[in-house]
């Protein structure tokens, strides 16, 4: 077994999107204060109280919002016994282990740092994966936390959701203008809504990347990237399997889980906040190659 090794891709392409989005939003305040007085703050604050709120209590809003109940070592010994094992592969404070009773087969981490972290399986994926298999899965979710990009996506929400607050403000209020024209209040609108796009498809490619990375990073934890193929692909096939209500329900958290929940619908790549199946498996396989050749 391989020991971690930092993902830098990952952690370049945070930084420059969480610059892009510093660069975006202060042209975006610098195009606004120029229309308005200070009726832009309140809506600031409280994009930013919310935001604050569902960074530090994250966790709990996800496990309350899966379902997801703690399970202590004598309630899910395989589970604790793999995560403590991966736990010192890639030099991880133990988190916390989560079961969802759900049909639909995921996995998922949340946590704003890897000492609040929390990983959460459902009794549906554990009943179809075996041993290899769940613990490249594990291995994929201790990855995201030991890359910390839950935080960065969090963090980097807020400039888009400040701007998805302005556009709705500005489209059903108005809003206040020095000019108390409707020209400067258009180009506040677009101006806010591009920043919104923006933001949105700079978090989603980031999104797409960090799964790549944790893929990668399970590949290297557990030295077998077939092992995360196969559960990918038995996760995948069962999704079809999956009643239409509970899909529907699980949607919400496609950003989390390891593979999405879909409800018979293809989803725009440039829209989706995971890289395609084929493409995962792709990656991998050639991880499996050149594993092999070494």
């Amino acid at each position: 077994m391989k020991k971690w090794q930092r993902d830098y891709g990952l952690a370049t392409r945070m930084f420059m999107t969480m610059f892009m989005l510093f660069v975006v939003y202060i042209a975006f305040i610098a195009a606004l204060s120029y229309v308005f007085e200070g009726s832009i703050v309140p809506i600031m604050l409280f994009a930013g109280i919310m935001l604050f709120a569902q960074y530090y209590y994250s966790d709990k809003m996800v496990l309350m919002s899966t379902g997801a109940r703690v399970v202590d070592e004598s309630e899910a010994p395989e589970l604790h016994g793999i995560i403590s094992r991966l736990c010192i592969e890639a030099n991880l404070p133990k988190p916390r282990v989560a079961i969802v009773d759900s049909s639909i087969p995921n996995a998922f981490a949340t946590g704003r740092s890897p000492e609040k972290a929390v990983v959460a399986v459902t009794t549906s994926l554990m009943r179809k994966l075996n041993s290899n298999e769940l613990t490249a899965v594990l291995a994929h979710e201790l990855t995201h936390i030991k890359n910390r990009d839950v935080m960065v996506l969090t963090i980097a929400s807020f400039f888009s959701t400040i701007a998805f607050f302005l556009v709705r403000y500005l489209l059903f209020f108005g809003g206040g203008s020095r000019r108390e024209g409707g020209t400067q209040i258009m180009l506040a609108w677009v101006a806010s809504l591009l920043v919104w796009i923006i933001s949105y498809l700079l978090i989603r490619a980031l999104s797409r990347y960090r799964e790549f990375a944790a893929d990668r990073g399970a590949a290297v934890i557990t030295g077998h990237p077939s092992h995360l193929v196969s559960a990918l692909m038995k996760i995948s096939g069962a999704m079809d399997r999956v009643p239409t209500e509970d899909i529907r329900k699980a949607e919400g958290m496609n950003a989390f889980y390891i593979i999405p929940a879909i409800s018979g619908r293809s989803i725009m790549a440039l829209f989706s906040t995971h890289p395609s199946l084929e493409k995962r498996v792709a990656a991998l396989e050639k991880m499996s190659r050149d594993m092999e050749m070494r």
